[in-house]
């Protein structure tokens, strides 16, 4: 046997007061028919008052119906107007002497709210698509599937098509693919049809619609990275032209002076001790440029770190043990052991005590070393009471050294091996103190 859908016998809403309002007057106008009629009344009476009775009875219900439904449906039209975006229309009657009023203007009011919000929206969107216009890097978004939903007109360009032809394809068919897989903090080398080089890559997701999409900005790095490289150059060549002529300059003069010396005839009486002497002076001056290159070149080829298990109470007391100028102070933290190359840690925490004892030694100060851990990190300090630093901005320039026998690479050396490990070096005056204080922060 077949069901009939409930809904078959459903009433409707306007059905059921209109029910509800006809049970609420039948008792009383049943009462009164049968008085009408049963009574001592003349036929023209009774047919009079119950035309009467009749007739007011289905007025004041198609009054009460039209008074009830009349004004949900208005309701019904405005939240449909605000469905479909129209926040133009407004509903008449709106005020706050009456429940209906109220919400009438409860409903006007979220109109004029919705309208201010699209207008926000549209306006925040135009200034989005401004900037997006603008910009010179590349910005596309993908959906779930990794089709194209939006590129700026830098993107259009680096493709060489327009919106309307890039729009729906593949990351894989735009040459985009590999950005998905690129390490963002390198650069990537890619080629498209208007331009080639070195790009970075930032990646982000964002919901819309529910659904996860993707942001990808391509910046092209190729010119930024040729001026950092050229200005790379010129500071190396500086630094290399100076040196090379504070050695090569008083060879120069010394070989004049012994070429001349060895023309007089007859030659000085001391020749020999002046010819002697310019040849020793020759020979410091070039041992002094060999030093200097050698130091270069282990600079510029420090290796990769072999990083073990390494206790670092054990690492720091080892580093202690073997500076005898001074006793340092060793302020144990907790006990850990770290992931890194031992002999290349150990060499970097030689270059900070050193250097504060250094300090320490011309007042006559103390030395400390110690370690804390910090979130997901240890960090190793070092701290003197030396005079402080005079000039914190050449402290990691290659080849800088306000100490008379100094190399001017044991800062940069250090704070390569750090950032080697993942890590930081800082140095720094000391906060509260004399002295200076150098940071030595290394991921667990």
């Amino acid at each position: 046997m077949n069901r009939v859908p409930k809904s078959r016998y459903r009433l409707s809403h306007e059905s059921k007061l209109t029910w509800l309002t006809l049970g609420a007057a039948a008792p009383a106008i049943v009462v009164a028919l049968a008085l009408l009629w049963f009574g001592d009344y003349s036929a023209k009476v009774q047919w009079t008052l119950t035309i009467l009775i009749v007739a007011c009875f289905i007025g004041f219900i198609s009054s009460a119906r039209e008074h009830i439904v009349h004004p949900l449906q208005t309701m019904s039209n405005l939240l449909a107007a605000l469905r479909e975006g129209d926040y133009s229309i407004r509903a008449r009657g709106a005020g706050g002497d009456n429940a209906l009023g109220e919400v009438l203007l409860e409903i006007n009011s979220l109109g004029e709210t919705l309208r201010r919000q699209r207008l926000g929206a549209f306006e925040a969107t135009a200034l989005l698509r401004t900037i997006m216009g603008e910009i010179d890097v590349a910005v596309f978004t993908f959906d779930p599937e990794r089709r194209l939903r939006l590129v700026n007109r830098a993107g259009e360009a680096l493709l060489g098509q327009p919106m309307d032809k890039l729009l729906g394809k593949t990351a894989k068919e735009l040459g985009l693919e590999p950005c998905y897989d690129a390490d963002q903090d390198e650069p990537l080398t890619l080629s498209f049809p208007g331009g080639s080089g070195r790009w970075g890559i930032r990646r982000s997701t964002f919901r819309e619609q529910g659904l996860p999409h993707d942001l990808l900005v391509l910046t092209d790095l190729s010119r930024t990275l040729r001026e950092e490289e050229r200005r790379a150059w010129q500071r190396l060549v500086r630094v290399l032209g100076h040196e090379m002529n504070n050695s090569l300059a008083p060879i120069k003069s010394l070989a004049a002076s012994l070429e001349s010396l060895l023309r007089r005839d007859p030659p000085p009486a001391d020749w020999k001790d002046d010819a002697r002497t310019g040849l020793s002076s020759i020979a410091s001056r070039a041992d002094s440029l060999s030093r200097f290159l050698q130091a270069y070149t282990r600079l510029t080829k420090l290796p990769p770190p072999q990083k073990q298990d390494v206790d670092l109470a054990e690492l720091v007391q080892r580093v202690v043990d073997l500076e005898p100028r001074l006793n340092v102070k060793v302020m144990a933290g907790p006990k850990r052991k770290i992931h890194v190359d031992a002999a290349q840690l150990e060499q970097l925490l030689i270059n900070l005590v050193r250097n504060a004892v250094d300090a320490a030694l011309e007042t006559h100060g103390n030395v400390a070393i110690g370690w804390r851990e910090k979130e997901d990190s240890v960090e190793i300090f070092v701290q003197d009471e030396g005079p402080g630093i005079m000039n914190t901005a050449n402290l990691f320039v290659p080849f800088f050294t306000t100490k008379p026998e100094g190399s001017g690479i044991g800062l940069p050396l250090s704070r390569q091996i750090a950032e080697a490990h993942g890590g930081s070096l800082v140095v720094m005056n000391r906060r509260g103190g004399k002295g200076a204080e150098a940071l030595l922060q290394l991921p667990f």
